[in-house]
């Protein structure tokens, strides 16, 4: 399995790239995935060749740190990416004003030579002359440090990123306006000496530096859900020890300690309600806003909030195993991992920055020998230094890095907070272009609590003797209907007897010995192949009520039928419906009896039903369906749903439903609620349209700003890019790109 890690150190696609390429050569390592949007590496690699300090050792030449996993009694760090907004903050504070004076300095120069204002008087211009070099080593040497590092690392490895090319585009300005400054009088009969490019240094930097302090503010936020899911955990809890409350830490509850909840306070781990009810307050885990009524059995769940009453429970899953602790994990992965869209974004980020460096030489070369004919000396060799640099700035790929991961963190944590719960990216890509979804009758379109109709006994058997044996062989099972006959029995007080060789017939029943004898219970399709005949007509009668049987058989003679029944969830009609309206096909399995099915999906508003099925059948149906060419999403909560929520582009599991259910799954709807089933669905759709609406945005900027930087619209328009525009477009696109998918935030679903 991967573990991921944090790499700070990373500022475009093409970092990560470089970080990716040098791990798959490092003899030990499988697999290695860098996120950008994350700043994450997934790593898996073999422990007996080599250890996490050497793959962090195999990154450090690069000018990347991976950061490595804080000891047990190390104290808690503060936020790196607070640290790296505030530096940021700081840094366009001082810069910011030099650019303003740099703009201002290149307006009246403009205007003069327009013939609009009074050029500066000689004492102005001396000023300036010498006041432009000074705020450019400063904008070069000490905000723009991180990019002439990115420019030494790229000389040191030959591995280039966005640094490369900005700390590249400003040093070459930089240096050629100060040759010009220092030999001004005898450079004087060859070139311009009074045109320089410091200004270009100070502003390119200075729109960039500004450009990544919005960018990194912005996706600061994008991390908000999980930051509001770690802020639920309660910070302590009031346990009864020798019969006082004492309050202790949270992270040193102990399984099966007895916790007090008094009303006003956040329940501190899961358990189990052992003493008084209340009202508990499940929203930011569900996103349900009506507190949930809580006695005596129930189960509760830590980061919730108590509202009303005072309550005691046993701690039932402590640390890292409460719900709440498996929720962050599994959105802190999904957040983390890649959808299979990026994929093209990062075969690109891998070969642009060398195919920028050359489109930047070759225009830069083209200006020099075809523009010195056409132009002069002067005027092309200007055009040539500002086409090269401008080129340089506006292709930095960090709106094509931040396209997909910006988009996915924002979806993934908008799932969370409406109760869905995201395994990776690669389920979201899929559930956007599922056209079919499947699900399961009991535990997902119906409340999964059935309950008892009736209990009719045949062939001499008695009431107590058929419960009995029902009890003793449906306790070894998780099905609905099985617990339904349990707290039937418990309600009459009866014992179960003594079960031998119990066997679980998968789709159908089970079976096994009491006293010697052979026992079955299960299913009319059980019934049949042990040869016992049926009451057709009572079977179609109740079954058309929605009722299911389950028949008990001794040897193969017929000794008891139980008739129960399960109601439909408040919201499955209305779920189905918004699916339908989304144009998706919505079809019913279920191994359920085919009367009791056609009943249950006419409630719901499902045309479409297959009925009497075994796991076997579900799976084969959603083989069926993909080879037919459909994409589908299998919904369901029991193990018998497994193989085919496996098998499915897309498996969805009832919250409340079995651990195989949600473990297969690649999506949880918390609660077993249907109505997030189109939600789901919708999010995948809003999440897809915003990564595909960030990838035009981040190209098409390259797209158009590469050709006009480097001058090919000159020669017959005069039009061209200046290497200060090309700063401003370069920052406007990673900033239009994370705040296209922090839009995503304020959509309904």
């Amino acid at each position: 399995m991967a573990e991921t890690y944090k790499v700070s150190g990373m500022h475009c696609a093409s970092c990560a790239a470089n970080i990716e390429r040098t791990l798959k050569k490092v003899a030990g390592i499988r697999t290695a995935s860098v996120n950008f949007g994350t700043e994450t590496l997934s790593v898996e690699y073999d422990a007996s060749r080599l250890t996490l300090r050497d793959i962090a050792n195999s990154i450090t030449p690069l000018g990347f740190k991976l950061i490595m996993p804080p000891k047990a009694d190390a104290p808690v760090a503060d936020n790196p990416k607070q640290a790296e907004l505030l530096d940021l903050r700081n840094k366009v504070r001082v810069i910011m004003p030099l650019v303003a004076i740099s703009a201002l300095i290149m307006g009246w120069d403009v205007l003069s030579q327009l013939g609009w204002i009074a050029p500066p008087a000689y004492n102005t211009k001396e000023v300036l002359h010498h006041l432009l070099p000074l705020m450019a080593t400063y904008a070069l040497f000490v905000t723009g440090l991180p990019y002439l590092k990115g420019l030494w690392q790229f000389m040191r490895t030959g591995m280039a990123s966005m640094d490369t090319l900005i700390g590249l585009g400003t040093s070459v300005a930089f240096i050629y306006s100060f040759v010009l400054s220092a030999l001004e009088e005898p450079l004087a009969a060859y070139v311009d000496t009074s045109h320089t490019y410091y200004d270009v240094t100070i502003v390119v930097i200075g729109f960039i530096t500004l450009g990544k302090y919005l960018e990194a503010r912005a996706r600061l936020r994008t991390g908000d859900a999980i930051a509001r899911l770690l802020g639920l955990s309660a910070p302590a809890a009031l346990v009864v020890r020798n019969g006082a409350e004492v309050e202790v830490p949270v992270g040193e509850v102990q399984l099966g300690d007895v916790i007090r909840v008094k009303p006003g306070s956040k329940i501190p781990v899961d358990g189990v309600v052992l003493e008084g009810q209340s009202y508990i307050d499940e929203s930011m885990l569900t996103g349900e806003p009506m507190p949930v009524a809580t006695s005596i059995g129930a189960r509760v769940i830590g980061g919730t909030l108590n509202t009303t009453g005072s309550f005691t429970f046993k701690a039932t899953k402590v640390g890292a195993d409460t719900l709440l602790a498996s929720i962050i994990r599994m959105v802190e992965n999904a957040q983390g991992s890649k959808a299979p869209i990026q994929a093209l974004a990062d075969r690109i980020s891998a070969i642009f920055v060398p195919a920028v460096l050359v489109i930047a030489l070759l225009s830069l070369t083209a200006w020099l020998v075809l523009g010195i004919p056409a132009y002069g000396l002067n005027h092309a060799l200007a055009l040539g230094l500002a086409s090269f640099v401008g080129v340089l700035v506006i292709a930095c790929p960090c709106a094509l890095g931040l396209a997909t991961p910006t988009a996915i963190i924002v979806g993934v944590g908008k799932g969370a907070e409406a109760g869905i719960l995201v395994k990776d990216a690669a389920t979201l890509e899929r559930l956007a272009g599922v056209d079919t979804v499947v699900v399961d009758k009991t535990g997902t379109l119906t409340t999964g609590k059935p309950q008892v109709i009736a209990l009719e006994v045949y062939n001499g058997a008695t009431a107590a003797q058929a419960l009995s044996a029902l009890v003793a062989l449906e306790q070894q099972s998780e099905h609905p209907v099985a617990r339904a006959i349990l707290a039937h029995a418990e309600a009459q007080k009866q014992p179960a007897a003594t079960l031998a060789n119990f066997q679980s017939l998968q789709g159908r029943g089970v079976r096994g010995e009491i006293d010697g004898t052979t026992w079955h219970a299960g299913s009319p399709r059980l019934m049949a192949d042990l040869n016992i005949t049926l009451d057709r007509a009572q079977l179609e009668a109740q079954t058309a009520k929605g009722y299911t049987p389950v028949f008990l058989a001794k040897d193969k003679t017929l000794m008891a039928a139980v008739w129960v029944a399960d109601s439909l969830k408040p919201e499955a009609a209305e779920a189905v419906k918004a699916l339908q309206a989304m144009g998706k096909r919505v079809v019913m399995l279920t191994g359920d009896n085919a009367n009791t099915a056609k009943h249950i999906a006419a409630l719901a508003g499902i045309t479409e039903v297959k009925a009497e099925v075994l796991p076997a059948d579900k799976l084969a149906y959603v083989k069926e369906q993909q080879a037919a060419g459909h994409k589908v999403a299998m919904t369901g909560d029991g193990v018998n749903d497994a193989p085919a929520l496996a098998q499915a582009d897309v498996g969805i599991a009832m919250g409340t439903g079995t651990d195989v259910a949600i473990d297969t799954a690649g999506i949880t709807l918390l609660h077993g609620d249907m109505g997030k089933l189109a939600k789901a669905l919708r999010l995948s759709q809003l999440t897809m349209l915003g990564v595909k609406q960030n990838l035009f945005w981040a190209f098409i900027f390259n797209l158009v700003g590469i050709p006009l930087a480097a001058g090919a619209l000159y020669p017959v328009y005069g039009l061209t890019l200046s290497p200060i525009f090309a700063g401003m477009a370069m920052s406007f696109s990673s900033v239009a790109v994370v705040s296209n998918s922090l839009r995503l935030r304020f959509k309904r679903l």
